[in-house]
C-alpha cells in the first residue's frame, strides 16, 4: 500500500511538471514576436496606445514643384481633419459620404508614409511577409535584411501592393521599395532618414530618391 501511494505520487509530479513545463512553454510562445512586430515596436508602436491626436503636414518636393496637405487626427475615435489651403474638410472614418471618402484615400495615403512600422500591426491580416537576409540595399548599397510584405487582393486603396523594407539590426527601416500590384520592377524607391523622436514614436521625416529630384517630408508633426 505504501508503495503504491509512493508510485501515485510519483505520477502526479510527473504530470504537475510536464504541465507546468507546457504552460511555461506556452506562455513563452506568446511573448516572442513576429519580425513585423520587432520592426512596429523599434519605431515607438509600444508608445501608440497613448497618442490620442496626430497632425502633421504632408510634403512633397518633386524637382521645381511643392505640394502639401495637412492632417488632424483624434486617434480614439477616428475624426480626420484635412487642411489643403484654404479648404478644410471634417469627417469620421467611421461615417463617410462619397467625398469624405475620396479624401480619405489621401489620408490612409500620407499617413501610410508616416507610420508605416505601425501599419505592420494594423494590417497584419491583411499582407502575407517574408524575410530575406544580407541583401545589398538600392540606394545606399548596404548589406540589410529585408521584409517583404504583400497585401492581399480582398479591397483597400491598393490591393495586391508589395514592400520591401531594408533595415538595419536595430530594426529600424532605412530604406523601402514600392511595388505595384506585386509587380517585379519598382514603382518607387526611397530612404527613410532623419529620424525623429516625438512623444516616443520614432518618425522618419524624410524620404528621398537616389537620383535627389525627389523629397516626400513631414513637417509640423504635433503628438499628444
Amino acid at each position: 500500500m505504501f508503495l503504491r501511494k509512493i508510485a501515485l505520487l510519483y505520477v502526479f509530479i510527473i504530470l504537475f511538471s510536464c504541465k507546468e513545463v507546457k504552460k511555461e512553454t506556452e506562455n513563452t510562445a506568446k511573448n516572442v514576436l513576429s519580425l513585423p512586430e520587432k520592426i512596429a515596436k523599434a519605431h515607438g508602436y509600444s508608445n501608440w496606445n497613448l497618442v490620442e491626436n496626430i497632425a502633421f503636414t504632408f510634403n512633397v518636393d518633386r524637382d521645381s514643384t511643392h505640394f502639401e496637405r495637412t492632417w488632424v487626427w483624434n486617434t480614439k475615435n477616428n475624426d480626420i481633419a484635412s487642411i489643403s489651403g484654404t479648404d478644410t474638410l471634417r469627417y469620421n472614418r467611421k461615417e463617410m459620404d462619397s467625398i469624405a471618402h475620396k479624401t480619405n484615400s489621401g489620408f490612409i495615403n500620407d499617413r501610410y508614409w508616416l507610420l508605416a512600422p505601425f501599419n505592420l500591426i494594423w494590417d497584419e491580416n491583411s499582407y502575407e511577409h517574408e524575410l530575406t537576409k544580407d541583401v545589398i540595399s538600392p540606394i545606399g548599397k548596404k548589406p540589410m535584411d529585408v521584409l517583404t510584405i504583400v497585401y492581399d487582393n480582398k479591397g483597400g486603396y491598393t490591393p495586391g501592393d508589395a514592400y520591401d523594407l531594408y533595415f538595419d539590426d536595430d530594426y529600424i527601416i532605412r530604406e523601402w521599395v514600392f511595388r505595384k500590384a506585386n509587380q517585379a520592377e519598382p514603382s518607387m524607391t526611397t530612404t527613410w532618414e532623419n529620424y525623429t523622436a516625438i512623444n516616443g514614436l520614432k518618425l522618419a521625416l524624410d524620404h528621398k530618391t537616389a537620383e535627389g529630384n525627389f523629397n516626400l517630408y513631414f513637417t509640423g508633426i504635433k503628438v499628444e
